[in-house]
C-alpha cells in the first residue's frame, strides 16, 4: 500500500492505494513545517482513523507540501512521517514539486501554483529547477488566497472598500480592527486566517472588487514569476494547480492573455494525477 499527500497550509489531501486500488480518500489539517513540528504533525496524524487503521500496511509515503522546501524543513516532516508509519520509505518534496509532475509528469513545462499561497518554476522533466521565487505569504504569494485576503482586510481596515462590498463582509465576519491584527500579528498560522477570505471572493465572484482584485493579482502574478520564466524557456508550455487558478480560470486565462501567455492546464487539485503517477511506479 502506498500513501500520497498533498499539502496546503490549511488542508492536506491524502489517497491511500494498493495495488492501484483507492483504499481510502479524505483530508487532514494542512502540515506546513514553517508553522508545525514534529510533534504537531503527529498530532494530527494520529487524529485520523485512517491513518491509524492503516500505518502498518502502508509501504511508501510519497508527500509533497507547501514550506518543505529545504533539506531541514523536509526533515521535520520525514521525521513525523516515519514514526507514524514505520514500515514506510518516506519522500518528502515542496508542493511545486507536485505541480510539476501532477501537470507534465515527465515532459517539461513552467509550473505555477495559485492556491493559499503562489508560486512558480521550471520543470526539465525530472525535476524542478531552483529560482528565488516562492518567498511565503509576508514577501510575496501575489494573486493567492493569502494575498486576496490582505487585499480585502487592508481595504476594511483602511475603510477603501466598496460600500457594498464592506456591508457584505461584515455581514459574514462581524470584523473588529482589534481583533484582525491580533489575529495576522499575535496568533499561530496567520497564513491560514489570511487564505480564508479567498471564499468571500468566491461567493461574490460577479462583483466588480472581486473581478478586479483577482485579475490583479493574477497580474503581479504573472509579471514577477511567469514572464522571466517564459523568457528563458520560449514556447514552454506553462500549467496552474491550486484552488485560486482553478475558481478564477477565466479571470486567469484573460489576464494571461492579455500578457502574452497561453495557459495549457488548470488543475484545481493535483492528488488523483499524483495517485495516478505513483500508483503505477509501485
Amino acid at each position: 500500500m502506498i500513501g500520497v499527500v498533498f499539502s496546503g497550509s490549511n488542508n492536506a489531501d491524502w489517497r491511500l492505494s494498493d495495488k492501484g486500488r483507492t483504499v481510502a480518500s479524505f483530508k487532514t489539517t494542512g502540515i506546513n513545517p514553517y508553522f508545525s513540528d514534529e510533534h504537531n504533525i503527529l498530532q494530527i496524524l494520529n487524529k485520523n482513523i485512517n491513518l491509524i487503521h492503516h500505518a502498518e500496511e502502508i509501504k511508501r509515503i510519497y508527500f509533497f507540501g507547501a514550506g518543505s522546501s529545504s533539506v531541514a524543513l523536509q526533515a521535520t516532516v520525514t521525521n513525523a512521517l516515519s514514526k507514524f508509519f514505520k514500515n514506510a520509505k518516506v519522500s518528502v518534496q515542496h508542493d511545486i514539486e507536485a505541480a510539476a509532475v501532477a501537470s507534465f509528469k515527465t515532459k517539461p513545462g513552467i509550473v505555477c501554483i495559485c492556491g493559499s499561497g503562489s508560486n512558480a518554476a521550471w520543470y526539465d522533466g525530472k525535476k524542478v529547477k531552483s529560482n528565488n521565487y516562492g518567498l511565503g505569504y509576508i514577501l510575496a504569494d501575489e494573486g493567492s488566497g493569502n494575498w486576496l485576503g490582505k487585499q480585502l482586510l487592508k481595504g476594511l481596515m483602511s475603510e477603501t472598500l466598496p460600500e457594498e462590498i464592506r456591508k457584505k463582509v461584515q455581514k459574514k465576519y462581524n470584523l473588529d480592527r482589534k481583533s484582525v491584527l491580533e489575529k495576522v500579528y499575535r496568533q499561530k498560522h496567520p497564513a491560514g486566517y489570511l487564505s480564508s477570505f479567498s471564499g468571500f471572493f468566491v461567493e461574490n465572484a460577479d462583483e466588480p472588487y472581486v473581478k478586479n482584485t483577482v485579475k490583479k493579482g493574477f497580474d503581479k502574478m504573472l509579471k514577477t514569476y511567469v514572464l522571466p520564466l517564459q523568457k528563458q524557456h520560449p514556447g514552454a508550455p506553462v500549467s496552474f494547480i491550486g484552488s485560486v487558478a482553478a475558481n478564477f480560470q477565466d479571470e486567469l486565462r484573460q489576464t494571461a492573455a492579455d500578457n502574452g501567455i497561453s495557459i495549457e492546464y488548470i488543475i484545481k487539485e493535483p492528488i488523483n494525477n499524483l495517485l495516478n503517477y505513483y500508483a503505477n511506479k509501485n
